[in-house]
Order: structure tokens, then C-alpha cells, then sequence
């Protein structure tokens, strides 16, 4: 049993290994794969302005505009 246990340890370790892989990347894969992280990270920076700058602006900017107080009109 015990024999059974370590095998199954040894063999998990060794599957969980990687050999490095030694592959050429492109121009076109290159580019294409550094315009997909910058259109993410502009989604990112979209979805903050969007959820959590735009109200906050709003609520101030309708905090500072005040209403001007009705007065009478001259006759």
C-alpha cells in the first residue's frame, strides 16, 4: 500500500513538470497579443471611469450648482 502511495506521488510530480518549450512568436501574434492586454487594460480603466468616477462627479457637480433664490419682480 505504502509502495502504491508513493508511487502516486512520484508520478504526480513528474507529470506536474514542464520542459521548456522552445517556439517562435511571431510579429503578428506579437502585436496582436500586445494590442488584446492594452484594449483589457483600457476596458479596465473604462469600467472605473464609468462606474465609479462619472456618479461621484455628478453628485458634486449637482452639490455646487445652487439655485438661485426667486425674488420679486419690479414693476
Amino acid at each position: 500500500m505504502r509502495t502504491c502511495r508513493y508511487g502516486l506521488v512520484v508520478l504526480a510530480l513528474l507529470l506536474s513538470t514542464a520542459a521548456p518549450a522552445f517556439a517562435y512568436v511571431g510579429p503578428g501574434a506579437g502585436l496582436t497579443a500586445i494590442g488584446a492586454a492594452l484594449a483589457f487594460v483600457g476596458a479596465i480603466v473604462l469600467a472605473i471611469v464609468g462606474f465609479i468616477w462619472y456618479p461621484i462627479k455628478r453628485l458634486l457637480k449637482g452639490r455646487s450648482v445652487r439655485k438661485a433664490p426667486d425674488t420679486p419682480a419690479e414693476t
